[in-house]
């Protein structure tokens, strides 16, 4: 045998066994990235921004957080990442309002495609630039009832939790506003401070330092309870319209998630730097000064609520006329 034949057979044989060291490897063993479907600056970004570089403490690796926005109810995003490899090295950074991504045409996935991990969410309030003219909800819906679908309202993207809570005061208060879809709910508030929009429906997370600012002013909680912000009291606006309970309140569940397809070795360490980055001081604290209540679900307990809000979200937005696709040709089952 020539020299260089053993050189080759060398070679081959090194390689194979730098191969086999790679392929048993434990999981991670390179950097992760987490692709958030709403925009930079949104709760769903905040969070996963928050929340990964917790994770990372318990993780022999890096998280690195990215946007990928666009689409149908975040449509893009979701996309993006179910085409890469479910080897856990890319997650994506969701809410409850990608569960409408499907009946509204943007992918064609049910939303067990996933094996989500739920940090936690915040309520929904109804607000309007510092210098409007509104100083209340029934001022804002009077005004919207004399004059149907003029005035311009921002409510993040198309089938989020912010558009269905904006179609749920429509319908119980009677009234009809100018959808104005955004790509998240940081770009929709600026609108509503640069007056590009009369009114704006995000959670109470997103505004609350706007709102200190003085650049939102607060008509109405979209929930049961009041709230207290900057020293005022904003009422619920289901003491204004008995309407409202039969469409709210809609709550938030943001998070991130795995493919459903991974390995039980990847979910196990992505649960486990999970819980213990959900039970840190830092995550707590972040919670209560940014207005959130932590959930820390995730695997069947996640999936579970996600399958509740899909079925809820999808069906209310077909008898709002408002769906692509008939909920059940996707086997989303009725509420």
């Amino acid at each position: 045998m020539t020299s260089g034949a053993v050189k080759l057979i060398t070679a081959a044989v090194l390689a194979a066994g730098a191969g086999g060291a790679a392929a048993a490897q434990e999981y991670p063993f390179r950097d992760i990235t987490t692709a958030v479907v709403w925009g930079a600056g949104g709760g769903t970004d905040s969070i996963n921004r928050m929340i990964m570089a917790e994770m990372e403490k318990h993780l022999p690796v890096s998280i690195n957080v990215i946007n990928q926005t666009g689409g149908v109810a975040g449509s893009n995003g979701l996309v993006y990442v179910m085409n890469q490899p479910d080897d856990g090295y890319t997650l994506v950074g969701l809410s409850e309002s990608n569960v409408t991504a499907a009946v509204q045409g943007g992918w064609d996935k049910k939303f067990d495609y996933w094996h989500p991990f739920i940090v936690g969410g915040s309520p929904d309030l109804i607000s309007v630039p510092a210098d409007s003219p509104y100083n209340t909800l029934e001022e804002l819906v009077d005004a919207a009832k004399a004059d149907p679908g003029t005035i311009p309202a921002a409510a993040s993207g198309a089938g989020s939790i912010h558009h269905l809570n904006l179609l749920a005061i429509q319908n119980g208060a009677g009234a009809e506003f100018l959808f104005v879809p955004y790509q998240g709910s940081a770009p929709g508030q600026e609108a509503a401070i640069a007056g590009e929009v009369q009114l704006v429906v995000t959670s109470l997370a997103e505004q609350a330092a706007l709102i200190e600012g003085g650049q939102l002013k607060p008509l109405a909680m979209l929930t049961p309870d009041s709230a207290e912000i900057a020293g005022t009291t904003v009422p619920s606006a289901f003491d204004i319209y008995d309407g409202l309970d039969q469409y709210l309140p809609l709550m938030q569940a943001i998070g991130f998630a795995v493919h459903d397809s991974a390995s039980d070795e990847v979910k196990g360490v992505l649960g486990e730097a999970f819980e213990q980055a959900i039970a840190s001081d830092v995550v707590a604290e972040w919670a209560e000064t940014n207005n959130y209540t932590v959930s820390g679900a995730y695997g069947e307990e996640a999936q579970e609520i996600f399958s509740t809000l899909e079925s809820n979200f999808a069906y209310t937005l077909q008898e709002l006329g408002a769906t692509e696709v008939d909920p059940a040709s996707l086997g989303i089952e009725r509420p």
